[in-house]
This record gives C-alpha cells, structure tokens and sequence, in this order.
C-alpha cells in the first residue's frame, strides 16, 4: 500500500532489532514477483539515468532525504553502543537509580531521534518516488499524444497502459525505497564493521571470514529459486487468462452446455498452477532451514567465543552485548543489500520500456516551415495519382494510383465494398498518415506542406462509432470547440436531433455519460458525435457511417438537419447503406484501392456496373 511505510523502511526501529538475523534470511531469499509483472528486460543500470535525471530536478528534497538517512544510520548504530554503556556502566552492583536513569534517558533520546529521522526518511523519499513517476508519466503522454495512429497499429495500446501503470510501479519502488534502502544499509554495514572492529578486533575477523560463508550458498541456490517464481508467475497469468476467456463466452459456454468441460480444463491449469508453487515453496523451505542454520550458527559461535574472552576478562559484558545486537545489524544490512540490484534491475527494465515510448517520434510532423492554408477556407481537396500502404500491411495497398479532385461545396459519397480503401481516403485526408506515392492537396496546398494542426482544424469527424469520452454531457459534445457558449452547444444539439434526450438527462448538460458513453444508447451516442462536428463548424465534414446507429425516424430527422448544413461544406461521405447517399452531388465507387465507377446515384445505377450490383443487392432485400 502506498500510504504505509514498506516493511523493510522500518527496520531502524528498536523493536526490530532482535528479527535483524531473520530479515538477512528473507533478504536474500528472492521474493515472488506481482502477477502481471513484466521481467525485466535489461540488463544493466544505464536505463535508470532517465529515472535519477528526472530526481535530480529535486534537490532540496534529495538533500533532506540524505540528511534524514545519515541520521538514521547513525542513531541505529548508536542504540547498541548506548546498550554496551548501559550494561558497563547501570548493570553494575555499584550502580545508583541516578545512573540507570542517565543511561536509559539516553537510550530513549536516540530512540526518539531514530523516529523522527524515520519519518523524515520515509516523506521524502516517497515524495521523491511520487514525483518522479508523476514526471515521467506526463512526459511519455504528452509524447504518445504527438504520435500518429501508424505507431500504434504496431503497438498495442493495451500494453502501452501496462507500460504506464506497472512499469511507473516498479520506477516508484525503485526511486522511494530501493535507492533509499541501499543508501541505509550501505551506512549501516560499514559504520557498524567499523564499530565491530572498535569493540572487538578478534571476534569481528571471524565474523568478517564467515560472512562470504554463509552469502555464497545463498546466491548460487536463490537464483534456482527466482527460476522457479518466475514459472509459478507464469501459471498464475494463465489462470487469469483462462478465466477472462471463459466468463467473457459464458453465453456460448452455457448454451452448448459446456460447463463441466470448460470445469476440467479450469482444474488441470489450477494443478498445473499448483505443482509449480510446490516446488517453489520446497525450495524456499530448504534454503530458509540452510540460511538459519548458517546464520545463527555463525552467532551462536560467535556468542561463544564473545562468553569465553568475557569470563577470561578480555572484554566486558557490556562489549558483547553491543558486539551482538550490531552484528545482527550488519547481517541483516550485508543481506539486504543483495537483493537490491536485483530490484535495480527490474527498475532498469522498467525504465528502458518508458524510454521507448518517451523517446518515440512522430512520423506525421510540421515541416520546419510549414505553408499556411489560404484565407477564407474555400473546401477544396485533390487526390492525385495516391498510392499509400499501411504500415502493419505493408505488402498490400490500400489504394493504388488513386485520382481524385472534389470542389469546394461538393458532397461526395464514397462507396465499395469492405476492403476498398474508403476510409483510407479519410485518414490520408486527416494526414494521420502520409502517401507513399502521389499528392493530396487541401485548397491548393499539399498536406505534407502544411502543418497537420492546421489541416485539422479545417476538418470535422463524425466517426462510425459515435466515440465519447468519460466526461459530461457539454464537454463531450464541445470536444471540437472548447470555447463554445451553451447557446452554440444547444443549437447543433437540436440540428442533430439530440437536444431532447440531452435536457432529459438528471443534471443536463452536467451528467457524466460514463465510460464511453455508456450511459447513452448507440443512436443517442452517434446524435451527440454528430452535434460535435457540427459544432465545430468546420468547412470540410468527414461522415463515415454517420446515421448507421440510427433507428428510421431518427436516421430521417438527422439526414435532414445533415442536407441543409452540407449545403455550404465540403462534404465527404462513407457509405455502406446506399440508400443514405442518393442525393449525393456525386458517388466514387472504390474496388481494391481503385475508383471504378463515379456519377450521380441515377447514372451509376443505369450503368450496370459494380454500384448498380450493390445497390440491387440492398434495395431489393429491403424491399423483400
């Protein structure tokens, strides 16, 4: 949880000092990964610079976290020396309550320091880890927004998200308590050899000797142990792929009566699920009875031959007690630290995937001097010998030597069947992409001469989907004019036969419309994107489908309020239902990237060609 501090940031307090032997054990032993959690990819550090450069632009909090740290470190090492005083000095038979009071007021002031540095420790590094992948997810969103829709047809914007979310996660750790967590440890090892050696020379050259002792068996076997997580998170990711796939088919499941199958399958993934966990947890329990065993066997000797130089009066009781509770310090920061550059690692991987998306770079962008598109807009587009290839099919055109000139006014219907490249024309238009052969000129300009915000705003879209946002009724339908008065919002409402569902709504305007829009039907849904290109009042009207959520009577009163406003636009139409586009001033018929046919709906349909098969087709299945 985010607003509690990480187990391990609270090892400085007192009260732990005794499990410091056991969390060097759970150290080293690697910890199961999220599921869902990427592996990391790199494999080395150089990733994190981004990670580091975008902290550094916090110096002051950088500098408070470092002065908290030192005081920690310092105040943890100072508890067992002030335990080695007090058993010296109060444990005494000359003692008086005066001195045992002295030496515990001590003992508790450091106690108090140790606290409040703690905390100081944990704001700030947190602030920092917050802040840090705050940064970073506005720079790679503010990046993804400038990228044209060719970059995620080769990247799936599911995995972007997962990118932005569990990456960022695993940056956060990495900035607010990995760093925070070497930085501690690495005070705390050799401050407190240092100490050991100042307490007792001999006993810390046994220590320091089977120290290497008991690590190497630990990295050799926890790298098995890693192997095996890794399989376990494997087998947790295909149970919750298994159960997304079943529960999203359940109709289908149920209706061919497929339950205790689908059932079978469920418990063979969850055993399979099982055996790996079971191998991970034998693992994990032999290397925790070795490491134990290798630990406080080490302590054990090392507290014996601390009794004997005692009774031999070569040191004091107090020196060995100091010398034990600093020496379960060290252990647990020398194990600690092992783990971390594995979680450097992963931070780096992490930091590399958020590096790919920062450092991606537009294919559609502004010339160095882009040519302005002449005043007032007059409509006018041309297509001249176009050939242009998606770059996912890269082996298929989409359109082929493709000629085209519409006038400033014109409406033009583009039909074909599914596959013909009608809504290619759209994109090209929108210069989400550019051709790889020919020109498209807007009002005598070529587009990639232009700037494409220019180009933009000169364009309306009333997509087949009426797309919405999770936002309110006003801001969905303002998206294309953000500064337009309720009077403006209202008047394209009641053009696109939307006004009346809109004043019904709970709170007008105001209501929120879900994700998606899902507080709407799909008809009410298509009005609002209507109503949202015709507020933007755009000389060139893109509609790609626009009446095909529609019922009749609305699909009538729309068509009607979209003719009288055609009359002063320029006006492209894509169009799977024919009957839409018989009043079109003409109709391109597209087959495999190429235009076959062009004329008015009365011509094409004499014509006996492709249109005139088309349009048998529909009105007559309408008709039947």
């Amino acid at each position: 949880m985010h607003g509690e501090p990480p187990e391990r940031e609270l090892s400085d307090t007192p009260e732990s000092l005794p499990e410091a032997a056991g969390d060097a054990v759970a150290a080293v032993l690697p910890e199961d990964s999220e599921p869902g959690e990427q592996p990391a990819k790199a494999r080395s550090l150089a990733p994190l610079r981004m990670v580091f450069g975008a902290a550094l632009q916090y110096p002051r909090q950088i500098g408070f976290a470092l002065l908290a740290l030192v005081i920690t470190s310092a105040a943890t090492l100072a508890i067992p020396w002030r335990f080695k005083v007090i058993v010296d000095e109060a444990f005494t038979s000359g003692a008086s309550t005066d001195d045992i009071a002295h030496a515990f007021q001590y003992l508790l002031m450091i106690v108090v320091i140790l606290g409040i540095g703690t905390a100081l420790r944990f704001y700030y590094v947190s602030w920092l880890g917050e802040r840090v992948v705050a940064d970073i997810r506005l720079k790679v969103q503010n990046n993804l927004l400038r990228l044209s829709p060719g970059f995620y047809e080769v990247n799936s914007p599911k995995e972007i998200s997962s990118r932005m979310t569990s990456d960022t996660a695993v940056i956060e750790n990495v900035v607010g308590t990995t760093v925070s967590v070497a930085l501690r440890n690495s005070l705390t090892a050799i401050g407190g050899i240092g100490l050991l050696i100042f307490l007792a020379p001999s006993l810390t050259l046994g220590l320091l000797i089977g120290i290497p002792l008991v690590i190497a068996p630990i990295v050799f076997f926890g790298r098995k142990i890693r192997n095996v997580s890794r399989s376990s998170q494997d087998r947790i990711a295909d149970v919750g792929a298994y159960v997304t796939e079943v529960l999203s088919a359940m109709k289908i499941v149920q209706s061919f009566g497929q339950q205790q199958r689908e059932g079978e399958r469920f418990a063979s993934v969850v055993e399979a699920t099982f055996d790996t966990a079971r191998r991970r947890i034998l693992l994990r329990a032999a290397m925790t009875s070795v490491v134990i065993l290798l630990v406080f066997g080490g302590v054990t000797l090392v507290m014996w031959r601390g009794a004997i130089a005692v009774t031999t009066g070569e040191i004091s009781g107090g020196t060995i007690t100091g010398f034990v509770i600093t020496g379960g310090l060290v252990a647990g920061a020398l194990g600690s630290l092992t783990e971390v550059y594995g979680d450097l690692l992963r931070g780096a991987g992490a930091a590399s995937r958020l590096a790919e998306l920062l450092e991606a770079r537009p294919e559609i962008a502004a010339p160095a001097r882009p040519e302005r598109l002449p005043e007032p807009a007059r409509g006018s587009l041309s297509f001249r010998n176009v050939t242009f290839r998606y770059p996912a099919r890269p082996e298929t055109a989409a359109l082929k030597d493709f000629t085209l000139e519409i006038e400033p006014g014109e409406t033009v219907a583009i039909v074909g069947p599914s596959g013909a490249g009608k809504s290619t024309i759209f994109q090209l238009v929108e210069r989400f992409y550019d051709p790889q052969g020919g020109t498209i000129r807007m009002d005598g300009v070529p587009l990639t001469s232009a700037d494409p915000a220019d180009i933009r705003a000169r364009l309306a879209l009333v997509p087949q989907d009426g797309v919405l946002f999770s936002a309110n009724a006003r801001d969905n339908l303002r998206y294309g004019k953000w500064d337009a008065t309720d009077e403006d919002i209202w008047q394209a409402a009641r053009a696109a036969n939307a006004e009346t569902f809109l004043r019904a709504l709970p709170q007008g305007l105001d209501t929120y419309l879900g994700e998606g829009g899902t507080q709407l039907s799909g008809g009410q849904q298509q009005r609002v994107a209507i109503a949202r290109a015709l507020l933007r009042d755009a000389p060139i009207l893109l509609l790609d489908e626009a009446t095909s959520a529609l019922d009749a009577e609305s699909e009538q009163l729309v068509q009607q309020a979209l003719d009288g406003l055609m009359a002063n636009r320029t006006t492209l139409v894509i169009a799977h239902r024919l009957a839409t586009v018989r009043a079109a001033d003409r109709i391109v018929v597209l087959e495999d990237g190429r235009i076959v046919e062009q004329g008015t709906h009365d011509a094409l349909s004499k014509a006996g060609g492709l249109y005139a098969r088309l349009a048998s087709l529909q009105f007559t299945g309408a008709a039947a």
